[in-house]
């Protein structure tokens, strides 16, 4: 059985226009607005999409986001994700595109009338709690497919660092509490090996469930209407008030910016 979904959506729906900093983005993206201006900043550039667009962004990059609500209505986004897993199982089955440049940052296409219809039918099979892996998985490729035709592929992904590897064992229960030494044992390894593998890559145990934590706060603030008492829950904070201490520190405003009365 599969730890992770091999694709995954996130809807974003909300009044308020907000810039989310410093984005690292885990996994392979394809994202729809549907409603709204996005506009994707980075050290040297910035990139903008208007409604109708698909925007592309590759694993591993980085990333101020800024989603503008249009006037008077909501800013809508959906979004595909796919883990390295089945971007590497797209290029087994697909060969003939492993010589095309890789998208390196970011890029975005019209969704013309086939990708619109591969997307929505991608979307509907990642909600329908009845539908089976494999369907999602063909949806998944199928909307890969696509964009590789328009010239948009999605690099094989390196070895997983180990900062990734917590944060995805992390994301299946992230209301838990998580030590050190449980999440060595799922590695199969020891406590101090964990450590300091993790401290080469300049991170470490808690500053991975702090990071995991917030992205998915800020998932869920801008994809439904739960209360941020709820939502500090399902993140793994007894405390509203350390929930949202935590998230002003980590984006600069509170988390009840996002739910404007």
């Amino acid at each position: 059985m599969q730890l992770i979904p091999n694709a995954s959506l996130q809807l974003i729906h909300t009044p308020v226009s907000h810039r989310v900093r410093t984005v690292t983005v885990r996994d392979d993206m394809v994202g729809w607005l549907l409603a709204g201006h996005k506009r994707l900043v980075g050290p040297q550039s910035e990139t903008p999409f208007r409604a109708g667009e698909l925007f592309c962004i590759a694993r591993g990059t980085q990333w101020d986001m800024v989603n503008e609500a249009p006037p008077g209505a909501a800013y809508q986004a959906h979004m595909l994700l796919f883990t390295p897993q089945l971007v590497e199982r797209f290029h087994q089955r697909f060969p003939q595109f492993g010589g095309q440049a890789a998208l390196a940052g970011c890029a975005g296409t019209r969704a013309d009338e086939a990708l619109a219809a591969s997307f929505r039918q991608a979307v509907a099979a990642l909600q329908d709690e009845q539908a089976s892996e494999a369907l999602r998985e063909h949806r998944a490729l199928e909307v890969l497919l696509l964009l590789a035709e328009r010239g948009l592929v999605f690099a094989l992904a390196s070895e997983l660092s180990w900062s990734e590897r917590v944060q995805r064992l992390v994301g299946q229960r992230p209301q838990a509490d998580w030590t050190l030494a449980e999440l060595a044992t799922a590695f199969h390894v020891s406590a101090s090996t964990l450590q300091r593998r993790l401290a080469l890559e300049g991170s470490s145990v808690s500053a991975c469930l702090r990071e995991l934590r917030m992205e998915l706060a800020m998932a869920l603030l801008q994809g439904n209407e739960l209360p941020v008492s709820e939502i500090a829950a399902r993140c793994g904070y007894q405390s509203h008030s350390r929930f949202s201490a935590a998230f002003r520190k980590r984006y600069g405003f509170a988390p009840s910016h996002l739910r404007p009365t």
